[in-house]
């Protein structure tokens, strides 16, 4: 594998395990499974993959409620499984980045339950953000922090006998506390992690909310949240104490050959403050959420665009493009709402979008992102068109969210739905049995893997194609410049191509040049809500 930084125009792909394929036939994806599918993702074309959490867990959240960061939870295999999949995809030449949740872990860590069963002020306590209660007999939370699922961020600790005591923060769930990263244990403790899974072969880390590490000192009130728009997020998120954490990360992934790299998942509200995390010494690269939740427009568009990538040229890093993830509607749904920003889950009493328009407007965003300059991210199940699955039955639901908000928001199972491989299978193919943790809509079947590798005029087949023709041109790594287009249009020139993408408007006529892939079928114009790949003539 060549040391150059391969991070800065990799196409990366997102494997959920849990929903990715399942070895064993319990309805759970394994590591096993994934490894049975690094083939797929060989001929897909991808450079490299990231797997979410496969760590010893109570799956409280799904695996992002950390037990120990050093074993594999026996519902995705053995630990030897991790090794084993780290080297058959380096056998493929594909990079592996695996999930690294430093704000919080689980309660029942070995760190937490050490910090319980201690006395306050003892050096245990001090990992996690541990606090007196206010009132006058602290019965009251330390401050008005809420959880981003639902309710109090703050949850008392009991002794044994039934005393109370003192307070513990918990951004997330309640069984995740947040970590107190003015801890040198913390931090020493993370070295070690990071490096146990670099001396496995590891090629990174894709690091959770990295923005929430560090919280404001003396955790003041937090006020409302209509500053969040003039950049203060709030004394939870986005604080400066953050950079020195992944200054030194990044000292410990260098010390490393074959050229390491940590992507953040960093929500802050302007491309500047984003573009803090990817300075030279710091992140490699950081998830683009303007550009995923952008409204289908094309102002919007070019605008996200130049500003995100004026950003981190500003301090030598590339962009990095994503449209889906475990965490939001799948663009195919997203894209054929009315509100087309929105990522929040859908339900059976939400207003149902429609797929078809959705996926039409998928697949053009999908070839926009693919032709832009910088790294890409794809969200398994993309390739085949997937859509949300919006009526997920309510008493199944496993997200976290849906209980934390009392109903009120359904959060993301939908998205994490099981993959479909084969059309006529039980549980799509899943899996050797029927079995499935989620159910997968009628709609899947059609969409099955084995209904698009290969055949003509498939989303897969355009996902392939993407991926060849901008490793052949370059694109990763080239230069964009605007073009002149109608206000509807995106078009832009990357080296010898040039992109359009027709946003909700009249069809419009094509580039000169030789059309190397549309996104629809084509005659003679660009219809509404498509894009095209057009090798520029040679003057």
């Amino acid at each position: 594998m060549t040391q150059t930084q391969w991070w800065r125009d990799a196409v990366i792909y997102q494997i959920y395990p849990r929903s990715f394929a399942d070895s064993n036939g319990d309805g759970y994806g394994d590591l096993p499974g994934a490894i049975s599918k690094l083939p797929y993702l060989k001929e897909l074309g991808v450079d490299a993959v990231w797997l979410s959490p496969f760590y010893l867990s109570p799956m409280a959240d799904a695996g992002y409620d950390v037990a120990d960061y050093r074993e594999v939870d026996p519902l995705f295999g053995q630990t030897a499984d991790a090794k084993r999949l780290i080297d058959e995809a380096h056998a493929l030449g594909i990079r592996v980045l695996i999930d690294l949740v430093p704000n919080h872990t689980s309660d029942a860590h070995e760190w937490f339950q050490a910090a319980v069963a201690a006395e306050p002020g003892a050096p245990e306590r001090g990992r996690y953000l541990i606090r007196d209660g206010k009132g006058e007999d602290g019965e009251l939370p330390p401050n008005n922090w809420k959880s981003l699922f639902g309710g109090p961020g703050w949850s008392r600790l009991q002794r044994p006998d039934g005393t109370w005591e003192q307070w513990y923060l918990h951004m997330f769930d309640v069984h995740q506390p947040d970590l107190d990263w003015d801890s040198e244990l913390v931090r020493e403790g993370f070295d070690d992690i990071l490096r146990h899974w670099l001396d496995l072969g590891v090629d990174g880390f894709r690091v959770d909310v990295a923005h929430s590490l560090v919280k404001e000192a003396g955790l003041p009130d937090e006020v409302e949240q209509s500053q969040f728009m003039e950049g203060d997020m709030g004394p939870m998120w986005d604080q400066e104490g953050v950079h020195d954490i992944y200054r030194r990360w990044r000292k410990v992934l260098d010390s490393y050959d074959g050229d390491r790299a940590m992507v953040a998942e960093a929500w802050v509200p302007k491309p500047e403050r984003l573009a803090r995390y990817v300075r030279p010494d710091e992140m490699h690269q950081a998830f683009n959420f303007d550009f995923l939740s952008s409204a289908w427009d094309a102002s919007s568009y070019r605008r996200v665009i130049t500003t995100t990538m004026a950003a981190n040229e500003a301090v030598g890093a590339p962009t990095t493009w994503v449209m889906s993830n475990h965490d939001v509607v799948r663009h195919a749904s997203r894209l054929g709402r009315a509100e087309t920003s929105n990522t929040e889950g859908i339900s059976e009493r939400d207003p149902q979008p429609d797929n078809e328009l959705g996926l039409r407007r998928a697949k053009a965003a999908t070839l926009m992102m693919l032709a832009l300059p910088g790294s890409a991210y794809l969200y398994q199940g993309e390739e085949l068109g997937l859509p949300e699955h919006t009526t997920v039955p309510d008493g199944v639901r496993q997200d976290p969210i849906w209980e934390g908000t009392k109903h009120q928001k359904v959060g993301r199972d939908g998205c994490r739905i099981p993959m479909p491989w084969v059309a006529d299978a039980p549980g799509l193919g899943f899996g050797p049995s029927e079995r499935t943790w989620l159910p997968q809509p009628e709609s899947y079947r059609a969409l099955a893997a084995d209904q698009q590798v290969g055949v003509p005029g498939s989303t897969w087949t355009m996902y392939r194609d993407a991926l060849r023709l901008r490793r052949q041109y370059g694109l990763g790594l080239g230069r964009l410049t605007w073009e002149d287009a109608p206000e509807h249009v995106v078009c832009f020139d990357n080296g010898e191509i040039r992109v359009m993408v027709n946003i909700g408007g009249d069809p419009v006529p094509l580039p000169e040049g030789e059309v190397l892939l549309a996104s629809t079928e084509l005659d003679g114009e660009l219809p509404t809500d498509a894009a095209v790949w057009v090798h520029k003539p040679v003057d």
